[in-house]
Parts: structure tokens; sequence; C-alpha cells
């Protein structure tokens, strides 16, 4: 019965640190990397992101990658750019950047 009970905690711990790595980038000092997004979100941020960084597509990276920063924790999600919502948020970047 303990052994069943310590199986389910290692199987809980390890979807718990899944669900938290989703969406996240790969970002580490002076370490050369290709793309940083190892998944992508489609969930809606909203008032809950800082900032909102896009990479464009390089030689080091086939896929254009936005990246936002979340206030409260400052966690950097990776967020899908075919989303809706991300198309909308990158389209209002890009005519406020015309303004300027």
């Amino acid at each position: 019965m303990a052994g069943c009970k310590i199986i389910i905690s290692a199987i809980v711990v390890l979807l718990a640190s899944l669900a938290i790595t989703e969406g996240m980038s790969l970002r580490s000092p002076g370490v050369a990397m290709h793309c940083r997004c190892i998944q992508k979100e489609s969930r809606f941020f909203g008032r809950s992101i800082e900032k909102v960084e896009i990479i464009p597509a390089s030689s080091h990276c086939e896929e254009t990658e936005i990246i936002a920063t979340l206030k409260k924790s400052g966690v950097e999600i990776c967020l899908n750019p075919e989303a809706p919502w991300v198309k909308k948020v990158i389209q209002m970047m890009m005519s406020n950047n015309k303004r300027r």
C-alpha cells in the first residue's frame, strides 16, 4: 500500500513539473541555442503580460518566436503566433511602432 502511494506521488510530481514547463522559454546566459521555444502556449494571458518580445526567423531558428514575460512572476512564456489573440497583439505592437 505504501509503495503504491509513493508511485502515485512520483507521477503527480512529474505531471506537475511538466505542466509548469509547458510554454516556457529556454534561455541560458552564454549558451548559443537554436530556437528558444520548446512549446507554445495558445491560452489567453491578457493583462498579466508585462512585455512581449518578437524574435524573427533566422539561420538559428526557422520559426518566428514570440516570448511574453508575465508581470507577477517574471516567467517567460512562448506564445503560439497562430493564436488569434496573439496575432492581434502583434498587429497592435506593429501599429504602435509605426506611429513613433
